[in-house]
């Protein structure tokens, strides 16, 4: 009676409910702060996420990977205001702790996660907790949880997902609605992925856990206190770790899978890492005595601000490629290996090498609309400390244009992408604004915001404007330089293939000419599926880019792709970088009057998704170009680092 209720419920929101549009934008669930059981969710969800922004329509369920999930094992804390509509539910933190032990209440389970600072730490980050005790609590942690480990990690992680064929459908070919899956939005994520274990709960994770590449590859970092292997088990692969009375033999496990070479001692507490690839850190402490009581919450909070904060797990390959094979294989985002990124996270309102983040909802651009009345309302500002304490001086400051994807939040492109690790390392300011339901005006809105931005912060550098953005924010991108090339000193866009310029806005190119370099991946929509070769139809775009420059035009008729793997001709200029230890990115560059002025870059292995390491592609291309203020002349410079 309860579930049918539930669906009851569900297909009144559906009905009742209209979409939402741009105007208001929050990117939030505005749920008040819970904590269920798991089977609780399962009823709770369906109907908490039903009526958010893009779930309008749709029919949810909980996952039903969940089924046979043993009740009364499983607690969830969700903080409040998680974020959630579009794609933004994956900016939750998740953290998930197993603890060998037993609850007579969820009274008592949450003053457990509370004594242990977790529900304060959750409050700060929004997202959730999952408490997770064993399905026999007599014998404690063993295989028979491996299973409940899966299903857990299946409806955690399956952000957007839904029944078969369910993509962006809401009813089947058939006319049946297709069921949508609540519980990533509802409590899940996946960049943001920790875990906790505790005693038994650590020698689980390392046995159970660890060993399958499948599993340890989402984790962004782990915490494991007093934990044990078996001797025959291996770590599956590199995931930051912080243990605590781990047997050495243990330790020796994770600093071999996450290939350390360098090392930092503190005390007790040694830390040692990749030096290449420092996300790739391994933390031993041994107290005195493994058998008193360790403060467990004081280690919480050194791995989750010391450790936690500073990873973050990025979508790569192709989904289900490298996944079990399983009735849930191959959705959005059943993706393995996730990448292991460093993260540079914003904690109230800042990241620790100040960055700060500032949320704008106003009607000062109200003047530019589309027939609907949407104009650009919601914007964010990523600023460094010295553009506002003055230390900056006037016009030394880069800022960059954000354009997020299709369905994104601009926040969780800034994020996913990479852009606040960049910021943080380059001392870059940028802005990132909601465009959803205004890409018609996009070319008006661009140059509004930038003169904005150069007005009100006069540490900003008028003469290096750069845009960027993906997918759709890649279309955005070329309408934003269609807007108004003189603006900026270079623009990217990132997967995105023709666009259809007005004959107005070509004739600025004339007088004008603007660097570009059109990106995109192995596994993008504009890749030639059989070949992996990129063919004519991505070139349309490119070809666009170089009429702006008065280029000459590639011959797309006459590729030659035995001569010239994957691009089909040869450019001025080419090179070859491997991205994170784990991917090829090519760059092919031609030059006008000697300076590189068109690019195509390409990025093996990869889908079409959102990856930190693009961001350092991005500026890798733009860092070199300036634009005089007085002639609007292009200045390169080769030698900037």
């Amino acid at each position: 009676m309860k579930k049918t209720l539930s669906l009851l419920i569900v297909l009144i929101l559906l009905v009742s409910a209209g979409n939402a549009l741009a105007l208001g934008y929050t990117g939030s669930q505005g749920n008040e702060a819970t904590f269920e059981l798991l089977e609780e969710t399962r009823v709770s969800g369906p109907i908490a996420v039903a009526n958010l922004e893009t779930n309008v329509g749709k029919l949810f369920v909980s996952h039903p990977v969940l089924d046979n999930y043993p009740e009364g094992t499983t607690y969830v804390y969700r903080s409040a205001n998680l974020y959630g509509g579009r794609a933004s539910a994956r900016q939750n933190t998740n953290i998930v702790v197993f603890a060998e032990q037993r609850f007579e209440s969820k009274d008592a389970a949450y003053a457990y996660l509370e004594s242990l600072g977790l529900i304060a730490i959750i409050d700060e980050a929004i997202g959730s907790v999952v408490l997770v005790t064993p399905s026999n609590p007599e014998k404690g942690f063993s295989a028979a949880d491996q299973k409940n480990y899966y299903a857990l990690q299946t409806a955690m992680f399956a952000q957007k997902a839904g029944g078969p064929g369910a993509g962006r459908a809401i009813v089947d070919a058939d006319g049946n609605p297709i069921t949508y899956y609540s519980d990533a939005e509802y409590f899940g994520g996946y960049s943001f992925f920790y875990v906790v274990g505790i005693d038994g709960g650590a020698t689980f994770v390392n046995n159970y856990v660890a060993g399958t590449l499948d599993y340890v590859s989402r984790i962004g970092s782990m915490l494991l206190i007093n934990g044990r292997m078996e001797r025959i088990n291996d770590v599956g692969g590199y995931v930051p770790a912080y243990l605590v009375n781990a047997p050495q033999a243990v330790v020796e496990k994770y600093k071999a899978v996450n290939k350390v070479d360098s090392i930092m001692v503190e005390g007790d507490k040694e830390t040692t890492y990749c030096a290449g690839f420092p996300s790739r850190k391994v933390v031993t402490l041994d107290t005195a005595d493994v058998d008193a009581d360790v403060d467990v919450a004081s280690l919480i909070k050194d791995a989750y601000y010391n450790l936690f904060v500073k990873t973050q797990r990025s979508q790569s390959t192709i989904s289900g490629l490298l996944t079990a094979s399983t009735p849930y294989q191959g959705y959005g985002s059943d993706n393995t290996p996730y990448s292991l990124m460093p993260r540079n996270a914003i904690i109230n309102g800042s990241t620790v090498d100040g960055i700060n983040i500032f949320t704008h909802q106003e009607d000062r651009f109200k003047s530019v609309a589309t027939p609907e009345g949407e104009f650009l309302e919601t914007w964010y500002e990523y600023l460094p400390d010295e553009v506002l304490n003055g230390k900056a001086p006037d016009g030394t400051v880069p800022l960059l244009i954000l354009m997020h994807g299709g369905g994104d939040d601009p926040r969780l492109y800034v994020e996913e992408q990479g852009y606040l690790e960049l910021m943080g390392a380059e001392r870059i300011a940028a802005v990132a604004y909601e465009h959803q339901y205004i890409t018609d005006i996009i070319s008006e809105c661009t140059p509004l915001i930038v003169k904005y931005m150069l007005e009100t912060y006069p540490a900003l550098d008028p003469s290096r404007v750069y845009v960027t953005g993906y997918s759709m924010g890649g279309w955005a991108t070329h309408d934003a330089v269609l807007g108004g090339a003189e603006l900026f000193a270079a623009a990217v866009p990132q997967a995105i293939i023709e666009r259809r310029p007005t004959e107005e806005q070509l004739a600025q190119f004339k007088s004008i000419d603007i660097p570009v370099m059109c990106t995109t991946s192995e596994y993008d929509y504009f890749v030639e599926a059989d070949t992996h070769n990129m063919g004519p139809r991505y070139y349309v775009q490119f070809n666009q880019v170089l009429g702006f420059n008065e280029m000459p035009l590639l011959d797309t008729e006459n590729l030659d792709y035995d001569t010239y793997p994957i691009s089909g001709f040869k450019a001025d200029i080419y090179k070859k970088v491997i991205l994170n230890d784990e991917y090829a990115n090519h760059t092919w560059l031609f030059l006008k009057d000697g300076v590189p002025m068109a690019g195509v870059n390409y990025t093996e292995n990869n889908k079409h998704a959102l990856y930190a390491e693009y961001a350092n592609v991005v500026w890798d291309f733009c860092k070199h170009y300036s634009r005089n203020q007085v002639t609007k002349e292009i200045i390169y410079d080769p030698y900037v680092r």
